[in-house]
This record gives structure tokens, C-alpha cells and sequence, in this order.
């Protein structure tokens, strides 16, 4: 008996034993498996392949300009226009007929200003080929004023009795080139007019259906969204957006009428032909920063060449643009804008020629209210709110020294060290 008890806690034993052996074999195939994870984890989506994706986007959107361009615009216009639509809605007036009224009041502003300036624009269309003289006259002045892009001079040989005719001068080739420019120009407008039309139909008809169902649109994304805070940051972003959208484009909208009309009395009162007509495009221009006045400072000083004599009067309309733009950008711009709507330069100047590179005047016309977008979606998103300072107009800051910056923080406990050891040498001394 005592034989048999042992037989058998033997082999309890060695099946303890066994199961030991077998868990163990398990626990370290286990931790092989875990040492071996990482091995099989996916490539890590580093910066190469997200600088590669940007640029492959920004091409995409180059090339799909005819699309999204009415898209982006009307867009842009409906955050402008959707608190009219809103304001409307409490006058018991649907959405529906507020949006058929918000862009029928728009698109009767943008045909009265444009039959405002077409007078005066049809009348220097058709003194073109006597402007082109004019300033290929101007520009032979100016070239013989500079040695070296003075024309050569070549005396006709004189033809003698039975010979054959002399041979004309060669052509000058600044003046091919100018011709040349004009009639390659003539040719882009007339091709770009088609396109225009299309993309500005489809463009106010997306306008109104975005203003007409903007309120539903608004309603099913938050009720798409699942959690409370999502569902509160997305509201009170596509409300920020709308408001400041609307109070940039008003206060803009003043500021630019006013520099219109100084700049078109200051035409008339020098004497410059088509006042209206600069005062309207320089009103227009003035919404592309940096570069709209850029641009109609250029276009004052051809128009001032071309109708003055003296130096003098030809560069006093610019001398005028020059001194209402700065009185503009420095006094009246910063008191007019809150402080909410003032973007960094930097950034301000980088979205204008991004927007310019992609869609031409009007990428740089919608560059500022998709910078306050970006911006906005920035300052709500957290692991973008790095981001949105570098957008922000602040104020200067001082860059700490190296010493500062190589100095270890100061903590309670480092503090109560070094107070401590401070404190010891007077202890000693005293009791010396």
C-alpha cells in the first residue's frame, strides 16, 4: 500500500513537473511573439511622405482649378452672407426667399459697379493702339536717356540714280516685343472670358444653395457628431467663422470705398482721364494685400506716362496712392480692425502668393478669409493650436539669452537648497 502511494505521487510529480515545463515554454514564446511585434508593425508615416502628399495636394488643386475654384468662393461668400440670411429668419422670412434676397442684392451691387467703370473702361479699350504708341514713345524716350538701352541709330543709305531702293532699318526689337505682348494679351482675354462666365454662373448659383440650406447643413453635421464637446467645438467654430467673415468683409468693404473715393478724387483733381475708373480699381485691388496696391500703383504710373508731359505730373498719381495707402495700412486699418482680425504679415503675404500661384486673382482675393479659416480651425483643434500663434499679429517678444535658456529650472526644492546652503556658513561663523 505504502509502494502504491508513492507510484503515485511520483507521477504527480512529473505531470507537475511536465505542465511547469509547457507553461513555461508558452511564456516564453509569448514574450519571443511581443520582442517580435515591433518588427511587424506598419512603416511609420514620417515627413518625407507627408511633404511628398502636400505638394502632390497643392498640384492637385492647381490642376483642378475649374472645379474648385466656384466651390471655395462660394464657400468663402456663404460664412460672409449667412448672418444676413440668419438676420432675415427673424422677420419670419424663409431661408429660401432670405437667400434669393441676400444674392440678389449682391449680384445688383456687383453689376452697379460695374456699370459704373464700363464707360470708362471701354473708352481706354478703345484707345489702346494709341496708348500703345504713346508708351512705346515713352519707353524710346526713357531708353535714349540710358546709354547702353539706347536704340542704334542707323542712317538710311542713300539711294543714287538706277539703283534699287535702299533697305528699310532693321526692326527694333523692343517694340515687337511690345506689340507682341499686346496681341497675346488680347488673345488670353478673349479666351478667358468663356471661363469666367461659367465658373461665375455655377459659383452664384452654389452660393445660393449654400445659403438657402445652410441651416440644415449646420444641423446634421452636429447631429452627425457623437461626443458633447465635439459636437459644441464644431458650433461655436462655424459661428466664430461666420462672424468675423462677415464683420472682415464689411469693415474691408468701407475701408476700400473710402480709399476709392480719395484715390478717384485725387485723379480728377490732378487731371488724370477715367477717375471713376482708377478710383473703382484701386477700391477692388485694395482687397488683395500688399500686392493690389503694388498693382495699381503700376497701372497709375502707365496711365500717368501716357497722359502728362513733365515728370512731375506723371508720377503725381502715384505720389497720391502712395500717401492715402499708408495713411490707410498705418492709422486707419488697425483702429477700424479689432484685434481678433489681425493676422501676421508674414503669413498674410505667404497666403496671397500661394493663393495667387494656384488660382491667379482670384486665389489672391480669397486668400485672407481662408487664412481667418485656417486660423479659426487652429485655434480649436488642440494639436494644431501650436500652429495658430504663428498666424497671430502679437506683439514683439524678446528672445531669451543662452544663459537663460541653458539655466535648469528653478524648483521649490532647488530653491530650498540653495537657501540652505546659504544660511549654513553664517550659522557656523556665529557660533565661532
Amino acid at each position: 500500500m505504502g509502494a502504491e502511494l508513492a507510484e503515485r505521487a511520483a507521477e504527480e510529480d512529473d505531470v507537475a513537473d511536465e505542465a511547469d515545463a509547457v507553461a513555461a515554454a508558452a511564456g516564453s514564446g509569448a514574450n519571443a511573439e511581443r520582442e517580435r511585434a515591433p518588427l511587424l508593425r506598419p512603416p511609420r508615416f514620417d515627413w518625407t511622405l507627408r511633404a511628398l502628399l502636400a505638394i502632390a495636394l497643392l498640384f492637385l488643386i492647381q490642376h483642378a482649378r475649374t472645379l474648385l475654384l466656384p466651390i471655395v468662393v462660394a464657400i468663402v461668400l456663404t460664412l460672409m452672407l449667412a448672418p444676413a440670411v440668419r438676420w432675415l429668419r427673424r422677420f419670419g422670412i424663409s431661408d429660401a426667399i432670405g437667400a434669393a434676397i441676400v444674392v440678389l442684392l449682391a449680384l445688383t451691387s456687383v453689376v452697379g459697379v460695374a456699370a459704373v467703370i464700363s464707360g470708362p473702361a471701354v473708352a481706354w479699350w478703345e484707345r489702346a493702339p494709341s496708348n500703345l504708341r504713346q508708351l512705346e514713345n515713352a519707353v524710346d524716350r526713357v531708353r535714349e536717356s540710358i546709354p547702353f538701352l539706347a536704340p542704334k541709330r542707323t542712317e538710311p543709305p542713300v539711294a543714287k540714280k538706277g539703283a534699287a531702293k535702299a533697305e528699310p532699318p532693321p526692326p527694333d526689337p523692343v517694340k515687337e516685343r511690345i506689340a507682341s505682348e499686346g496681341v497675346s494679351i488680347t488673345r488670353a482675354l478673349a479666351l478667358q472670358t468663356g471661363t469666367f462666365v461659367v465658373s461665375a454662373a455655377a459659383t452664384v448659383v452654389l452660393l445660393y444653395f449654400l445659403l438657402a440650406s445652410e441651416r440644415w447643413l449646420v444641423a446634421r453635421t452636429i447631429q452627425v457628431i457623437q461626443r458633447r464637446r465635439a459636437r459644441a467645438l464644431v458650433l461655436s467654430a462655424v459661428r466664430t467663422a461666420q462672424r468675423e467673415m462677415a464683420f472682415y468683409f464689411g469693415t474691408q468693404l468701407l475701408i476700400n470705398v473710402g480709399v476709392g473715393l480719395a484715390v478717384g478724387l485725387s485723379c480728377w483733381w490732378l487731371g488724370l482721364e477715367g477717375a471713376v475708373l482708377w478710383g473703382a480699381l484701386t477700391a477692388i485691388l485694395n482687397f488683395i494685400p500688399y500686392l493690389g496696391p503694388f498693382v495699381a500703383g503700376v497701372l497709375l504710373a502707365i496711365a500717368g506716362v501716357l497722359n502728362f508731359d513733365t515728370f512731375a505730373q506723371a508720377v503725381a498719381p502715384v505720389t497720391a496712392l502712395i500717401i492715402i495707402h499708408a495713411v490707410e495700412a498705418n492709422i486707419v486699418s488697425p483702429i477700424v480692425m479689432s484685434r481678433r482680425l489681425q493676422l501676421s504679415p508674414l503669413a498674410l503675404f505667404l497666403s496671397v502668393m500661394l493663393w495667387g500661384w494656384l488660382w491667379g486673382i482670384a486665389g489672391a482675393l480669397i486668400a485672407v478669409p481662408v487664412l481667418l479659416t485656417v486660423r479659426i480651425v487652429f485655434h480649436r483643434v488642440r494639436s494644431l493650436r501650436v500652429w495658430a500663434s504663428y498666424l497671430d499679429r502679437t506683439q514683439e517678444i524678446d528672445i531669451p539669452s543662452l544663459r537663460a535658456l541653458l539655466r535648469p529650472p528653478q524648483t521649490s526644492v532647488t530653491r530650498r537648497l540653495r537657501r540652505r546652503s546659504r544660511e549654513t556658513p553664517r550659522a557656523v561663523a556665529s557660533v565661532r
